[in-house]
């Protein structure tokens, strides 16, 4: 059982923790001096150590190097005692399993730092051994410029051992690599170290003055961790080494690993002004759900339009004119870079209200390629009598012409010169004169049941929302059955549906698959703690709408870990109860 080290808040894999000693540490954080080494069985035998609540004691261990043999890793391995005090055990991807350590530490760090599918195969092999509310440790690799990809990665502890010796060879190092200490005409550091004339600086200056920096780039990641902006950080931090952006890039294309870690929505916004952001799990997932689980109710051509700076798109100056031409005759959808399609009754869910990206004018062919990709499988999953695009020339044409011709779809194009333009907006206007327009009534029901599908799965709103009732005005819509029960509500920051008690009853008793964190013999109040959790779904994400059955206690809540880590976890909070019903 995890003791000493309890994960507070998440971003994607990265973890901001504290480490329960006499001190408290928050990690990721360097562990010079909070961490104790019993010594390696490899020189001589040692005794049990007493540990002490100062530290974390390294128990006994023999560590091995990367390709060592299977057979020798398994004759040699370390069977690690239980304490009752805060312990750390030392480990290989072969050796890595649930030693009832706080924290594990890789003997093979300094192997596979610096070979991105190396690092990316070792860490994941690591995490999916360890337990989830554990720290990971590595050891002799961290530098200013790497320690924020580390974290990204899922790395909790480092130190500051290659800094250092990288200051007494001669390298003063910053976040975005390495100088030599001749080369340097002034010191650009305002560190205790560096307080002090360049003639008179020294390579021993010069390792105080590089831990400095370690410690203060973990400080920043700790600070983006929290706002939930580590990713866009990790973006341009990369660029400075060719390894770390291979790493990056290798981890994109691990999406269990990632997927599993990353919440549904976050509080904070989305930058995306690298192609990078492409693959981010944010982007993924929402074109795959828009594809796979949304399916448009609206009896009315498609309108494809730009999006907006402004978000949600609705409330913007542009969409404003398109909707006083369109007049609820047809069906909006947005297109853009990187989020791909987004239909009306979506512009408020997660990432569609969230990003911001640099606008040029100019497509890339990336670009071009992947929301043309989203756009044809959203064409084959809903059928429009008519198409009608309403867009630029520059990247909108071409995106719309490649995902039309390989379906066989002849599109309607409306803009003469730009979208706003008079002539333009009349075009729009003409090409839909004799449609019919559906009741404003409509859109609302249709966009409580499309978040439904989107949130709980294909299906979902017809199943739990068959015969609603909405009230107040979009985007804080309130769902109610005929008889007047409250069954949900929109959450408009979000985009996503919160359930009250008999809405979740209705999940419950349905056949849309329901997210359950089964519990102990207790009534949660406010919150569901891990310890308190005997099983949850794997399913689960961070943000999810979740089902907390017990013997005493049917509740609704938001899931505050994903869903083997709920399960796995001895410490933390699982999850946010809003109703709860003893039994």
């Amino acid at each position: 059982m995890t003791e000493f080290f309890e994960v507070h808040e998440r971003d994607g894999a990265a973890r901001l923790g504290e480490l329960r000693l006499a001190e408290s540490l928050p990690t990721p954080a360097l562990a010079d001096n909070v961490l104790r080494d019993a010594g390696s069985l490899w020189e001589a035998e040692h005794e049990h150590p007493e540990g002490s609540e100062e530290h974390v004691t390294m128990l006994p261990h023999r560590g091995f190097p990367p390709g060592t043999d299977p057979e020798v890793e398994a004759a040699f391995a370390v069977d690690y005692p239980e304490t009752e005090f805060a312990s750390g055990a030392v480990v290989s991807p072969g050796t890595a399993r649930d030693h009832g350590a706080d924290v594990y530490a890789l003997s093979t760090a300094q192997g596979v730092v610096g070979h991105a599918s190396a690092f990316v195969e070792t860490i994941l092999e690591l995490k999916e051994a360890t337990p989830a509310d554990t720290a990971l440790y590595l050891s002799g690799v961290a530098t200013p410029a790497n320690a924020a990809l580390l974290a990204y990665a899922g790395i909790d502890l480092v130190d500051a051992v290659r800094a250092a010796v990288r200051g007494t060879e001669g390298r003063y190092l910053s976040t975005d690599g390495a100088q030599f200490l001749s080369d340097l005409e002034e010191l650009p550091c305002p560190c205790p170290a560096c307080a002090r004339p360049i003639s008179e600086f020294t390579r021993e200056h010069c390792a105080e003055h590089n831990a400095n920096a370690l410690r203060a780039e973990l400080a920043r990641v700790r600070a983006r961790i929290r706002e939930g902006t580590l990713r866009n950080y990790v973006e341009g931090q990369v660029r400075h080494s060719t390894w770390q952006t291979a790493a990056f890039r290798t981890l994109d294309t691990q999406w269990g690993y990632l997927e599993e870690r990353t919440p549904i929505y976050r509080r904070s916004g989305l930058l995306a002004t690298t192609e990078d952001a492409l693959h981010r799990v944010e982007i993924q997932r929402f074109a795959d759900r828009v594809t796979a689980r949304y399916r448009s109710r609206f009896d009315a051509p498609l309108v494809l339009v730009p999006c907006s700076a402004t978000k949600p798109y609705s409330d913007s100056q542009s969409h404003g004119q398109f909707h006083d031409a369109i007049r609820y005759r047809g069906h909006v959808v947005s297109m853009t870079s990187p989020i791909g399609v987004v239909p009306q009754e979506l512009e408020c869910t997660y990432p569609a209200q969230h990003y911001d990206s640099a606008v040029t004018g100019r497509w890339s062919e990336e670009e071009i390629g992947f929301v043309a990709e989203v756009l044809e499988r959203y064409l084959t999953r809903n059928e429009y009598p008519r198409v009608i695009a309403h867009v630029p020339e520059e990247g909108y044409r071409e995106i719309v012409e490649r995902a039309t011709g390989a379906l066989g779809i002849d599109p309607e194009f409306t803009v003469e010169d730009h979208p706003t333009t008079d002539e333009s907006l009349t075009s729009l206007s003409v090409a839909l004169s004799g449609e019919p327009q559906y009741r404003k009534r409509e859109r609302q029901h249709n966009t409580v049941k499309a978040l439904a599908d989107v949130q709980f799965g294909e299906g979902a709103g017809e199943t739990l929302f068959p015969d609603i009732v909405t009230e107040s005005r979009y985007p804080k819509l309130r769902a109610h059955d005929r008889d007047g029960d409250q069954l949900a509500a929109m959450v408009p920051q979000y985009g996503t549906l919160s359930l009250t008690l008999a809405g979740a009853r209705r999940w419950v008793e349905s056949e849309v698959a329901v997210k359950r964190v089964a519990i102990d013999g207790f009534v949660p109040r406010g919150t569901v703690l891990a310890p308190g959790v005997l099983d949850a779904d794997p399913e689960i994400r961070v943000g999810d709408e979740v089902v907390v059955e017990g013997p005493r206690a049917f509740a609704i809540g938001r899931a505050e870990m994903f869903g083997r880590e709920m399960a796995e976890s001895t410490r933390g909070v699982a999850v946010d109860v809003r109703h709860v019903e003893e039994r």
